[in-house]
């Protein structure tokens, strides 16, 4: 039916590209390519001969990302590369012509603050051009944004809270290592917190708030609360809300090694000088700790992420949990990538599927919650992530 070009070989990117070669109908050719064509070589072999072509680029160069674009025929460019290339890889769509989707929003390397007022910047030259750029088809963002359209749709006339769930229950065997890029991981869980209620922004220290979780076939873990993009587009899209968090696990072990990198100053990123060079503090540790990618075989456990949403159904209160689970081993058994990916790279996927196969249509940079959530949904539970709603 379509050429998709994925860019990005880590362990989204290998996720995507096996999910796109099981739905070969639709996905009629496939081109990974990433700064490191080894990386993709590496997936390549993973498949069967000839399932997918690999190619290099600096997807920090928009001229080189055009003509790659032009150069395979894609008509669809799935962005699983790292948040700061977002805004190139748009532009280089915009110059080819080709619809584009990501999994995350942008962030700006100098700054470590994540937010969508860049992409949603260039919703009228995408517009203009008859191209749908899907923004944040990942799991949180992106499922857990579809679970908030499906509970509007079908369990609410409004819905005045919204609690997002993130646990990781998963085991590596590491005493610290984090499950995507440490880069970005370490710069999101280190900055501060925010929610938004009655109308605006409250920020909080880094893991000031914290609560008690009792997360189905995992138990009761601490969570604690942290901004994250999905809220930013949610505030906009979801009838009478009031106020939304977001909560994220984390291990004793996890936070202890945390605070300690951080005040030895190794989650900086700026410059320091080593004798005579100089290096980021945040790079080079993100060297040193274990390839997000190298964890699927070691990881034990699960995930389960999900949604708390609280509001009104003919005038009755209503309280509905909507969760969905997932098994580390049996990720990887099926495709060599531990939950973490799993649960992002099967989403984009989806979304990519739904836009090619005209399902999911329309023009401009839009949200995930801006389309009919029960396809999506229906895909999900066809494509390896189940979920389940409860009545709270």
């Amino acid at each position: 039916m379509s050429t998709v070009l994925i860019i990005g070989a880590g362990g989204v990117g290998r996720v995507v590209t096996h999910k796109c070669v099981m739905n070969k109908k639709v996905f009629t050719k496939i081109v990974l390519a990433s700064r490191r064509i080894s990386s993709c070589e590496k997936i390549q072999s993973e498949l069967e001969e000839g399932a997918i072509t690999v190619a290099q680029v600096d997807a920090d160069n928009v001229a080189q990302t055009t003509e790659l674009i032009k150069s395979t025929g894609a008509s669809l460019v799935i962005n699983v590369a790292l948040p700061y290339q977002d805004l190139t890889i748009m532009d280089a769509c915009l110059n080819a012509n080709v619809a584009y989707l990501d999994t995350a929003n942008y962030e700006h390397p100098d700054t470590a603050k994540f937010e969508y007022k860049e992409q949603w910047a260039k919703h009228e030259e995408f517009k203009a051009k008859g191209l749908l750029a899907l923004l944040g088809s990942g799991f949180d963002p992106g499922v857990t944004n579809v679970f908030c359209a499906y509970a509007q749709k079908h369990y609410f006339d409004e819905i005045h809270t919204i609690d997002i769930l993130d646990c990781n229950d998963g085991d590596h065997g590491y005493p610290f290592a984090t499950n995507f890029n440490p880069e970005i991981n370490l710069r999101e869980v280190s900055s501060k917190g925010r929610y938004w209620e009655n109308g605006k922004w409250i920020e909080t220290d880094p893991m000031e708030f914290k609560m008690k979780w009792d997360y189905p076939e995992v138990g009761e873990r601490d969570s604690y609360l942290l901004y994250h993009e999905e809220m930013e587009s949610l505030v906009k899209h979801i009838k009478g809300l009031k106020r939304i968090r977001f909560f994220m696990t984390f291990g004793e072990s996890y936070l202890t090694h945390l605070k300690c990198l951080e005040n030895v100053g190794m989650l900086r990123i700026d410059e320091v000088e080593v004798n005579g060079v100089k290096v980021v503090p945040l790079q080079l540790l993100k060297e040193l700790l274990p390839d997000p990618s190298s964890l699927g075989e070691r990881t034990k456990g699960k995930t389960n992420i999900g949604i708390v949403a609280e509001g009104l159904k003919n005038g009755i209160k209503k309280r509905i949990y909507i969760y969905q689970i997932s098994d580390h081993e049996a990720c990887y058994k099926e495709v060599k990538s531990q939950a973490v990916s799993y649960t992002t790279g099967v989403p984009a996927m989806i979304g990519a599927k739904l836009m090619l196969e005209g399902k999911w249509s329309g023009a401009g940079t839009l949200n995930m919650e801006e389309f009919d959530p029960d396809p999506f949904m229906k895909e999900l539970n066809e494509q390896g992530l189940p979920w389940q709603v409860k009545e709270l």
